[in-house]
């Protein structure tokens, strides 16, 4: 029997069993995927944001300005990359610049500090490449940039590290209470049984929480965004989060920005799609014209021809227009849903009081004795120095085999991310950690090296290796073994 149980380890749930692991309770992380961040967290703008956006009665707002302000911390614990950017919001006409001013007066009741509305010279001061038709904006300085996906593998790997068990690949069929407990039935028949349980499972939270109540009190609807990305020569067309004017009917509307790798990211669009398409991650032409589109009117050259790649994300779009964290009717059922942006920026604050709702319920906050806040950082190559990688590579000359010529990523650093704990297994899992195949080749190069190194290691057959999903997997045999050779 565990006393809690999170349903989904994207940035939520893990930010959620790292806080929780700081307490004497046996928690266990399940997810369906074969992997940890497999799912909006590994595909989003990677924006930490100011929170000046929601309106300032709103959950959104509250746990988005907390969670800005929690992110020099966890992330520096964590040996997560981050960087205070910036953001700008832009405008072109007097009609945008009075919505600039709601902004401004929005994040004021929040206290956001440092706001200020620039004019026209103080904004092509500070990006040269805007459009010549920016005519001011709302600069806030405590935007900034980080990486979700190792935020949330971070988060897994200490609350891991700290005594929570994680289970992948345990696609939920059914949770059925019994008195004071859950018992949660996989799609194998797998059975976990738990005290408590918090819904953190993203497009399927409502259906999740319809396993528990026949009437779930929220609806889910994927919301699909479309991205660009250009290659690190392009790395100086914007140095802040560039934002056009918000409306009701586009959110945030299409960024341009920076990212922790050097890269330009632009996107992303937003298409609400049917219910029945809540993995319809792929790209579509209208969607990526639609995205050049409208990322014009802040940048009118964009260097396209630089991407190195395009995908989507989906996003959790719920009917409340608000987060929701909550106590549902079945006691001892939390759902947190509806996190879509700014969910990223807000999780740290989230599983601040998600923590506290779970040890009210409790009734005990007994300390871990043994717990640490803090994650071994990963070794990095490319961020040291010539002395720093000759004296690693003397102590394990795998450091000196470069793996990935685009990232200059050595052998070292992937055999590392496998034995981790909630280590990779895959090669979009050892991509998320350590980046081989995040360059220019996207992989063309060091994939195969990749797999040769993930099938030493694990000790697993080549037609094992997965690129994501179980079951995909890249190699299916000899091609003297299919059909006589021909494929």
């Amino acid at each position: 029997m565990y006393d809690v149980a999170i349903i989904g380890t994207g940035v939520v749930g893990t930010t959620i069993a790292r806080e929780l692991s700081r307490y004497k309770l046996k928690t266990v992380m399940l997810d369906k995927e074969n992997d940890i961040a497999a799912g909006t967290t590994k595909a989003n703008s990677a924006i930490v944001h100011a929170g000046y956006d929601a309106d300032y009665r709103t959950k959104m707002a509250g746990y988005n300005v907390r969670g800005n302000a929690l992110y020099p911390k966890i992330c520096e614990e964590l040996s997560v990359p981050f960087k205070r950017t910036g953001s700008l919001v832009c405008a072109h006409s007097e009609e945008e610049i009075l919505t600039l001013q709601a902004l401004f007066v929005n994040g004021k009741r929040l206290n956001i500090p440092g706001l200020e509305i620039l004019d026209r010279d103080e904004v092509r001061a500070r990006e040269p490449h805007l459009s010549r038709s920016v005519t001011a904006a709302l600069y806030a300085p405590t935007a900034g940039i980080t990486e979700p996906w190792e935020l949330a593998i971070a988060c897994a790997e200490n609350a891991v590290h700290n005594g929570t068990e994680l289970k992948l690949n345990y696609e939920v069929k059914s949770i059925k209470q019994t008195g004071s407990a859950f018992y949660i039935i996989s799609s194998k028949d797998e059975i976990v049984c738990s005290r408590l349980v918090i819904n953190c499972a993203g497009v399927y939270a409502d259906r999740i929480a319809g396993m528990v109540l026949e009437e779930p009190g929220f609806k889910i609807t994927p919301r699909r965004g479309q991205y660009y990305l250009l290659d690190k020569s392009e790395g100086d067309l914007v140095r802040s989060v560039i934002f056009p004017v918000p409306t009701k009917e586009h959110g945030k509307g299409v960024l341009v920005a920076p990212t922790v790798d050097g890269n330009i990211i632009v996107g992303p669009t937003a298409e609400d799609l049917d219910d029945d398409q809540r993995e319809s991650t792929e790209t579509t032409a209208q969607g990526l014209k639609a995205l050049r589109g409208a990322s014009r009117s802040n940048l009118e050259k964009i260097p396209y021809d630089s991407a190195i790649t395009v995908f989507s994300g989906l996003r959790a779009e719920a009917d409340r227009g608000d987060f929701i964290i909550e106590f549902s009717d079945a006691a001892g059922f939390i759902n947190v849903a509806g996190i879509k942006s700014p969910g990223l920026s807000a999780a740290p604050a989230i599983a601040e009081d998600v923590a506290e709702m779970v040890l009210n319920y409790m009734g005990s906050r007994e300390r871990n004795p043994d717990f640490s806040p803090y994650r071994r950082p990963r070794p990095k190559m490319e961020l040291m120095s010539p002395g720093e990688k000759a004296d690693l590579i003397r102590l394990d000359p795998r450091f000196g085999n470069i793996i990935c010529r685009c990232e200059m990523i050595s052998e070292g650093e992937i055999v590392d991310a496998i034995h981790r704990k909630a280590g990779a297994t895959t090669l979009n899992g050892i991509k998320r950690r350590v980046r081989p195949g995040a360059g220019r080749c996207q992989g063309g190069f060091c994939g195969p090296r990749v797999m040769a190194i993930l099938t030493r290691e694990l000790g697993m057959d080549p037609t094992d290796v997965c690129q994501e999903a179980a079951g995909a997997a890249v190699l299916v045999g000899s091609t003297r073994e299919i059909d006589g050779g021909c494929l």
